[in-house]
């Protein structure tokens, strides 16, 4: 892949001439505004790695016409023709220029890769600048205005050197982007790269450390969204997988501070869980909502119902039809959201290119094959606790990034070494590392495929429940909770979940006792356990009716009552009957709750009343006002759905 400076289109972020307006000046002050501006410009620093002579050169001349400034503002504004005064507005707008390429360019979220890779342009954007500068000091009216020789003799010097005719291409700097070019061919063609060609290349951009490496993937995965051009996208990605492999085999493996890896959980930044699809447990890119009203990304759905699944994953409802409706309202807010948090969103226009990050790129791939490979080698050789922690810290991170590196990470062999680090003694003496150990594998199981292979390997299932059941932090048992929920997709792995005593225990417990967010994801994997019809019963034994009625007391109101709806409907007479206590609960969600809750509570009122016989029916008729909150939503709920639900469970009472 040989990247061409001159294909790539100027930044997205950088100012075009319109987007300057010469200032409305009268008098005095439009000379004092170009004198303040140039020496703005006179007192940027030039660039310290690239560019160096064309920033110079452009601060230079900015010094030498804030002598010009200097100059003209002894005498009266009213002197000058109004041609002259055209031209000093005319400078305005191109020093404005000039200074806005200069602190883009030194900005420090700028990458300083991407920079580098459109030398050729950016050298011409220099060139068109000062040519323009010259122009207007070609038409300066210096014989109508009066000044001292040694200034008219400094325009004339700053107009030659503004004339130069070809852009100044800094050799160092194109040498240094050919040999990225090379790099990239190279690791295209599988091979590895020289670990002292990179240290070379990355000391000259100024990248010398973790911390400047992860700066510079930030500043690459923001242009990726500033792009519109794909050719451009593909190409940024594959420096993102070069400045990747390069973070970890020059300066090792990072560790962030445990508060930020508390704050962190599966995701580099805390996704909203309603952005999240409930399968994949990914932001979602293309939300629609499924025949039950629920909401999931649509390439999770698409693959969950071309598996032969009939039902909502996330309420167990079968679906009276599998279109999938666009939700564009919660689209919108996601892409919102990623523009102000800087993650690139790829809008329906683009609903069938890679995604993301995942923009396919062999130079991309191969990097981050490395990448993995070179990780699981060191994870793989005896090191203290404290280097394992960083490394699967680095795997849990690159597992996060997309599918094509999950792919890579589960093939480099990852998954027995992460099942070392998830027992109780690590987690008593690291527990760090187990949270990010349990992390790693539950961003891997996202991928379909590697659920098979996360099952399948030895211990860890074992190790997931043991994180689950006596995990040393909230956030190790809530993820351990994830990846059952995750792994549980798939009917077979579901069926043997559900028959782990421990597995059933584990989830229970962590929803009674954990923080709100850790209760979600068990009550989110207990409603997937559900699913299966065999397996309801051992739920129901554990009390998973008195945990859902307790998650309705603590406001998780939607999730408690869907979960006693499905264990209703599925779980036969031994459920109806652990539901009796829950009768007058559901009432109370029937009245007060929000749409979704009060339509799931009376499909499951329709089901205790009709299967459990007339002491179940004077349950429900003993609660206060039930009869008139019935009536009312059969008369004016919004809901198609809820008012059927309503009036069969009129029919069951009467």
């Amino acid at each position: 892949m040989a990247i061409s400076a001159q294909a790539f289109p100027h930044r997205k972020r950088r100012p075009s001439a319109a987007a300057f307006v010469s200032p409305k000046l009268s008098g005095i002050n439009l000379l004092q505004s170009l004198l303040l501006l140039t020496k703005e410009i006179s007192s940027l620093k030039p660039f310290e790695f690239l560019f160096r002579r064309n920033s110079l050169s452009v601060i230079r001349k900015s010094k030498l016409l804030a002598i010009l400034f200097e100059e003209l503002l002894r005498a009266p504004m009213a002197y000058y023709s109004t041609s002259a005064v055209l031209c000093f507005e005319e400078m305005f707008i191109v020093l404005q220029r000039i200074k806005a390429l200069i602190e883009d360019c030194s900005n420090g979220s700028t990458s300083k890769m991407w920079l580098l890779v459109q030398n050729n342009s950016m050298a011409n954007n220099f060139h068109e600048l000062t040519l323009e500068l010259s122009t207007l000091l070609d038409i300066f009216p210096l014989k109508e205005i009066e000044l001292s020789e040694d200034v008219e003799e400094l325009v004339c010097l700053v107009r030659k050197q503004c004339s130069e005719t070809k852009a100044f291409l800094d050799p160092e700097d194109e040498i240094l982007r050919l040999e990225i070019v090379t790099m990239l061919d190279r690791i295209k063609k599988e091979i590895v790269p020289d670990h002292s060609k990179l240290s070379e290349i990355f000391t000259n951009l100024g990248i010398r450390d973790s911390s400047s490496c992860r700066e510079e993937i930030e500043s690459l995965q923001e242009e990726v969204q500033n792009q519109n051009d794909d050719k451009s996208k593909s190409e940024l990605v594959a420096l993102i997988g070069i400045v990747r492999y390069t973070k970890c085999v020059l300066f090792g493996a990072s560790t962030p501070q445990p508060d930020i890896i508390r704050r962190q959980s599966a995701s580099e930044i805390p996704v909203p869980s309603d952005f999240r699809c409930p399968i994949s447990l990914d932001l979602m890119r293309d939300p629609v909502v499924v025949a039950t009203g629920q909401t999931y990304d649509r390439e999770s759905i698409k693959l969950w119902i071309e598996s032969g699944h009939n039902t909502c994953p996330k309420t167990g409802q079968t679906l009276a039809h599998t279109e999938l409706i666009p939700n564009c309202a919660l689209k919108n807010l996601i892409a919102m959201w990623c523009r102000d948090q800087k993650i690139p969103f790829e809008t329906a226009e683009s609903k069938d290119k890679p995604k993301g990050l995942t923009l396919i790129n062999k130079a991309a791939l191969e990097a981050t094959k490395m990448t993995a490979s070179f990780l699981v080698n060191k994870l793989s050789q005896s090191q203290s606790f404290e280097d394992a922690n960083g490394v699967v810290y680095e795997l849990r991170a690159l597992a996060k990034t997309d599918s094509e590196s999950r792919i890579c990470v589960a093939e480099a062999g990852a998954v027995p070494f992460l099942v070392r680090y998830l027992s109780s003694d690590i987690g008593s003496a690291q527990p760090n590392l187990q949270v990010n150990a349990v992390t790693a594998i539950l961003n891997l199981s996202i991928l379909e495929e590697n659920k098979n292979r996360i099952m399948e390997t030895e211990g860890a299932l074992n190790g997931v429940v043991e994180v689950l059941r006596t995990g040393a932090t909230w956030e190790a048992k809530g993820n351990a909770a994830a990846t059952i929920f995750s792994l549980s997709s798939v009917h077979a792995h579901r069926k043997r979940l559900v028959r782990k005593t421990r597995v059933v225990k584990g989830l229970l417990e962590l929803a009674k006792t954990g923080p709100e967010s850790t209760k979600r994801d068990a009550l989110a994997a207990i409603l997937n356990l559900a699913g299966d019809r065999d397996g309801v019963f051992r739920l129901v034994e554990a009390g998973v009716v008195d945990v859902s009625v307790q998650a309705i007391d603590e406001g998780l109101t939607e999730e408690g009552v869907t979960i006693i709806e499905v264990v209703v409907k599925r779980g036969g007479l031994l459920a109806i009957a652990a539901a009796y206590s829950a009768i007058k609960k559901l009432g109370s969600v029937l009245r007060n709750g929000s749409e979704r809750a009060r339509e799931s509570s009376a499909a499951t009122l329709v089901t205790i009343c009709r299967k459990g016989g007339a002491e179940m029916v004077a349950e429900l008729v003993g609660v206060a006002g039930i009869e008139r909150v019935i009536w009312e939503v059969m008369g004016t709920g919004s809901s198609r759905g809820r008012r059927k639900a309503a009036t069969d469970l009129i029919c069951s009472i009467y």
